[in-house]
């Protein structure tokens, strides 16, 4: 019995402690001094508790939450890309995050959406991009194009592309298609500003349409005036080669408006250009999450500083200093000062109107490889658009 007392009290006293404790997986090379100062914030509201974040850089950080999770030691809530939550809620790895209708309705349109599946949420959103279209006005003048009015439809951004290409000897366009996820995210803003759709809220793949085909028949209009070797590219390269004044047209986030800054670019910004279905504005709406894991005891008290964290005020100074380069998440006061001080976020936030999130697919990089292979077999020529389209959703139907 002696022995017995001994193994408990060697224990079950750090069992006690350790629910005391919320472990955080935190992507990144540090803790953001936003998030610094709300967690201590937090954990004087919350006498005895404590929130400890382990920072892991973003090439492992997801990987390192779900090996966590698969050996039976989880951690408490980690950083996850929205478009891992269906994957983890149907392996049982992690525990709903459930919204009031106050704060779906506190959120931009369709936020909630990059999180939501099976009618419950599993994440709580505290990281969004948005995409819109960057020009080169020189580039423009020189090829004859008035410099001051970008391209509103594909076809315009198609035909401008060309006239730069043999005008001034340039790349028009600059389209990444690397073997890499932002290859398959570039794609989506093209079908989100056609009223496409990949796969519905029923589970049903529906990419086999016309919007889709006409997305996927506009990469292959534009490829001959794009920058050469477009499988060489991810989208930072192509915006690297735009801030060397070497590309017309690129596609990018907040952070191309940041850095461009600190050029002599004379560059603008605008909505992403439409489909001949566009219904308005749109582009991918991507989205990472906190996600909150089952098993280590402190579910509900995570649940907790996960919605605290991220609510309007601590998300609202995190997301708008600036340097973090992430599209609001929320309208506010705060917002609209921010974008009165800074006009290219009016773009980067109009496109949310009608844009859509990542598919949610059980097997995300199955999902993820297809689309890669798909826009690749058409910008290289090895396929034709409505072949490779029908080849890809036929292929998708295993990784729903």
């Amino acid at each position: 019995m002696t022995g017995a007392l001994s193994l408990l009290a060697g224990t079950a006293l750090p069992g006690l402690a350790a629910n005391k404790e919320i472990s955080w997986i935190y992507c990144g090379d540090k803790i953001d001094p936003v998030h610094e100062k709300y967690i201590k914030q937090w954990e004087e509201k919350n006498s005895g508790w404590k929130i400890a974040p382990e920072v892991v850089g973003w090439a492992q950080c997801e990987d390192k939450a779900t090996t966590l999770a698969a050996s039976g030691s989880p951690a408490a809530m980690a950083y996850v890309g929205s478009r891992t939550l269906k994957e983890f809620a149907q392996n049982d790895m992690i525990v709903p995050v459930p919204m009031t209708d106050a704060e779906k309705k506190s959120y931009y349109p369709h936020i909630v959406d990059t999180v939501t599946f099976d009618n419950n949420q599993w994440g709580v959103p505290i990281a969004f991009s948005t995409k819109a279209l960057y020009w080169n006005k020189d580039l423009f003048k020189k090829a004859g194009l008035d410099p001051e009015t970008p391209p509103k439809t594909w076809a315009e951004e198609i035909a401008f592309a060309k006239q730069i290409k043999e005008k001034t000897g340039i790349a028009g366009y600059g389209l990444p298609a690397k073997t890499f996820n932002n290859t398959m995210h570039q794609f989506m803003h093209w079908v989100y500003t056609n009223n496409g759709q990949v796969i519905d809220k029923d589970g049903k793949i529906t990419m086999d349409s016309p919007e889709v085909l006409a997305a996927l028949q506009a990469y292959k209009d534009i490829s001959p005036y794009s920058v050469e070797g477009a499988t060489a590219y991810e989208q930072n390269e192509i915006r690297a080669i735009f801030l060397d004044g070497k590309v017309g047209m690129i596609q990018s986030g907040s952070g191309a408006a940041t850095l461009l800054q600190k050029t002599n670019i004379n560059w603008g910004i605008a909505p992403l250009p439409l489909g001949p279905s566009a219904k308005g504005q749109g582009t991918l709406l991507i989205t990472d999450s906190l996600a909150v894991f089952k098993g280590s005891g402190v579910e509900e008290k995570a649940i907790e500083f996960a919605k605290f964290i991220t609510s309007p005020e601590p998300q609202g100074e995190y997301e708008l200093q600036g340097g973090a380069g992430l599209t609001p998440l929320r309208p506010s006061a705060k917002v609209d000062e921010f974008v009165k001080k800074d006009p290219y976020w009016k773009p980067l936030i109009d496109g949310i109107a009608y844009g859509g999130p990542e598919p949610l697919f059980t097997d995300y990089k199955g999902f993820q490889n297809v689309m890669i292979e798909m826009v690749q077999s058409v910008v290289t020529g090895k396929a034709e658009p409505e072949a490779a389209l029908k080849k890809a959703t036929g292929e998708l139907e295993q990784y729903k």
